[in-house]
């Protein structure tokens, strides 16, 4: 997977670094896991794992390229302090939306 930064500012305010990116990738009618973007986006940003969240990613159908912003922040208290609680799970979790529903059981009757 060949990783390009389209675009990356500094955001002083919120003390984090925002970064617009370009994924190419190679294998027909497979698009990239949000762990294997983050994965790539980690390695050639060369941060901290724990301070990188990908905030969106989309791939245009027929297209071999996803496109997305994503946030490194200074310091790990500064991310929970600013990201929304489910963009948060989302990237840290690693776990299926099926364990989540597993958890919420309805009560009929």
């Amino acid at each position: 997977m060949k990783v390009e930064i389209t675009k990356e500012r500094e955001n002083q305010l919120l003390r984090r670094k925002e970064i617009f990116f370009r994924l190419s990738h190679e294998e027909e009618g497979v698009s990239p896991s949000r762990e294997e973007a983050r994965n790539a986006l980690i390695k050639a940003l060369k941060c901290s794992p724990n301070l990188l969240v990908i905030d969106k990613m989309g791939t245009e159908f027929g297209k071999r390229e996803t496109v997305g912003y994503a946030k490194v922040y200074e310091s790990d208290e500064r991310l929970k302090e600013i990201e929304r609680e489910h963009i948060i799970e989302r990237n840290f979790s690693g776990s299926s939306g099926k364990e989540k529903s597993e958890g919420k059981v309805r009560e009929e009757g």
